[in-house]
């Protein structure tokens, strides 16, 4: 296999992270150094990646952690402040599927795959999303279909959602809608276009995989069978 998957499956990075750490002269490949990420490689040969020798992990681990307020999804801050890395086992490695911004709460997904990790976030495969969004006031129906379409939310780009529903309630309105791209803080910044305050931010799903029975705080294993759902999702999107 190419060096760079090795590492991800090593559960070092994802794989176009790999890619980064390769050429940067990090990783020993039976005594050479290498810095082709293309180089091919064995199981059996020795991969040392900063001094540490590299073994792949051919248990798939994912689990599901129900971010509270106010961790940063990181492994580690200059600034001190906690992180998402505190919440989880330390073993086997693990690094997040995607991200969620410090304010944000809800579903965050963690493996040792790092191929899975990154066909889970590529915007092209078009995993769904679903979150729930309490903004100060509902969104009328020409703003959901310019949503729905894409609206400019800055840096050259587009946000899109779908909505599914709003429950108005008697100061705000929480708005369910369905993400499929990714892009940074896109719902953030869908809503600040359409000048809204956000109160709260809370992702319900990722692909199959639900919050539901999580607290804030609390995180469960995959089964298998979830983990092969989580596959089969980004089979269908190739199909689409």
């Amino acid at each position: 296999m190419r060096l760079n998957k090795f590492l991800a499956k090593a559960g070092i990075a994802s794989r176009r992270e790999s890619d980064k750490l390769i050429k940067e002269a990090t990783t020993i490949v039976n005594g050479v150094l290498q810095t082709d990420p293309a180089f091919d490689v064995s199981p059996e040969d020795e991969v040392i990646f900063n001094g540490r020798r590299l073994k792949i992990d051919r248990q798939i681990s994912v689990i599901a952690l129900n971010k509270p307020k106010g961790y940063i999804t990181s492994a580690s801050d200059p600034k001190n402040r906690k992180t998402v890395k505190e919440l989880v086992p330390q073993k086997p490695r693990l690094f997040t599927i995607g991200r969620l911004d410090r304010n944000t709460t809800g579903l965050l997904l963690f493996t040792n795959d790092g191929d899975l990790a990154q066909e889970l976030m590529l915007p092209k495969n078009k995993v769904p999303r679903i979150y729930d969004v309490e903004v100060d006031r509902s969104l009328n129906q020409t703003e959901i279909t310019k949503i729905s379409k894409g609206i400019f939310i800055g840096w050259g780009q587009k946000g899109k959602a779908k909505v599914i529903r709003q429950n108005t309630r008697k100061k705000s309105t929480v708005v369910r809608l369905i993400l499929q791209q990714g892009k940074n803080r896109e719902i953030r910044r869908i809503m600040k276009t359409l000048n809204r305050r956000i109160f709260s931010l809370h992702r319900i799903s990722y692909g199959p995989v639900e919050v539901k029975g999580l607290s804030f705080g609390q995180w469960r294993a995959l089964s298998n069978e979830e983990i092969i759902e989580l596959r089969k999702t980004l089979k269908k999107s190739s199909l689409t």
